[in-house]
């Protein structure tokens, strides 16, 4: 199988006919695995017009090579540029290079996520007084983010990571109840517009999903991430629960891969795939993202495990 073919068998729950496919939201660490640095909006409007070709090239043949180097069946275009028009650009040099052998990513949510502390007062008070209101901005977030997804679509990308965040280490922001009402509506109208479109969806929230997880799987998404491990989730026991429904991402955990030895992390990689991998329907991945700051020699032990124990014709 290519990367791509095996990505799409866990978005349909199966398995490949080899090493489980893996990805990440976003790569921080290219200068230190590559000696290379993305090119983000601010370097780009800040270049002569004649060089912003360039910088797109080189950030989105950055992107494969990473892809490449760490074998990832998703190229997340997400650490770079996000200016429509140098995002589009990006999606469709990346598809020129890669053709059909991986996958593109982009974001694309829209949903209520967790409210920030200068706007967290005004939310709870818009939820309780201006409830019509409410609702319908989050119809129009929805309607927007499907609209501006769609030419990022006809441009090459075929997955939408949808990054709203929603819990807390101890639970969602919102009651079950409320999240019933702000939410789940929402994010189901934004995985069907996306499914449409012939796009494959992945709900990444931190957090302790466990009081919503009925309603993320209710909301059709092809995948959960990140099955969060600070926040105590269990993938064995998600798995367990709604393996049959939803393919699952990760969840190999971040803080151990900033802080614990390779030992430790090579452990915990083992756990993951342990845990994840039965029957398929199963990317390996961190728990969040290897971001600046971890150290490069941990992320590539645990993925070094996925190389060894990782196959499905060896378990």
């Amino acid at each position: 199988m290519t990367p791509k073919q095996r990505a799409v068998a866990a978005f349909h729950l199966a398995q490949p006919d080899d090493i489980v496919p893996t990805f990440e939201l976003q790569f921080q660490l290219s200068e230190e695995l590559l000696g290379k640095r993305h090119w983000f909006d601010s370097d780009i409007e800040a270049a002569a017009p004649q060089e912003r070709e360039r910088m797109i090239a080189e950030n989105a043949e950055l992107c494969v090579e990473e892809a490449e180097r760490l074998d990832y069946s998703i190229i997340a275009l997400t650490y770079g540029p996000y200016k429509p028009e140098y995002l589009i650009a990006t999606v469709k040099r990346v598809k020129q290079i890669v053709g059909d052998d991986r996958m593109i990513a982009v974001m694309a949510d829209g949903t209520m996520s967790i409210p920030t502390g200068s706007n967290m007062m005004q939310l709870v008070e818009d939820l309780v007084e201006r409830t019509e209101e409410v609702h319908a901005n989050l119809k129009a977030s929805i309607d927007n983010t499907l609209a501006a997804t769609k030419p990022l679509r006809d441009a090459g990308a075929e997955v939408a990571l949808m990054c709203a965040d929603y819990c807390f280490n101890d639970g969602p922001f919102l009651s079950p109840k409320m999240f019933r009402e702000f939410v789940t509506p929402y994010l189901a109208t934004a995985v069907e517009g996306l499914r449409e479109m012939g796009m494959y969806t992945i709900k990444h929230t931190d957090g302790n999903i466990m009081p919503i997880l009925d309603q993320l799987v209710e909301a059709r998404p092809h995948a959960i991430h990140s099955i969060d491990p600070q926040a105590g989730v269990s993938l064995k026991k998600v798995k367990e629960m709604v393996g049959d429904k939803v393919a699952l991402c990760g969840n190999v955990h971040c803080g151990m891969l900033h802080n614990g030895t390779v030992d430790e992390v090579r452990k915990d990689a083992e756990r993951a795939l342990r845990e994840g991998m039965p029957g398929g329907g199963y990317f390996f991945c961190t728990s969040n993202t290897p971001f600046k700051g971890m150290p490069l020699e941990n992320y590539l032990a645990m993925l070094e495990v996925r190389k060894h124990k990782g196959r499905y014709d060896r378990t």
